[in-house]
């Protein structure tokens, strides 16, 4: 099963590289999970649907969390994902 985690930043956000660090500690636990990041800066798209939320985590294009990521509950998302 391939399972894809989103994280969606700005620059300048150090709630953004809190984040970072803690999905990618999270991640390192588990197998067969890619990682992405994309930014705001300069996707008005992004900017438009996610401003007021980032950071942002998304599983499979879902959010799942928003501004402090709590890494257990990442985990125990990623480890029923990877159970379907």
């Amino acid at each position: 099963m391939s399972v894809t985690v989103t994280l969606i930043s700005r620059g300048g956000c150090h709630l953004c590289d809190e984040a970072r660090t803690v999905v990618l500690e999270v991640l390192s636990r588990h197998q067969g999970i890619t990682f992405r990041e994309d930014s705001i800066d300069g996707d008005p798209a992004l900017a438009e649907r996610f401003s007021e939320e980032i950071p942002v985590v998304l599983i499979d294009d879902r959010v799942h969390n928003f501004w402090h990521i709590d890494a257990d509950r990442l985990d125990r998302a990623l480890t029923e994902r990877m159970q379907k």
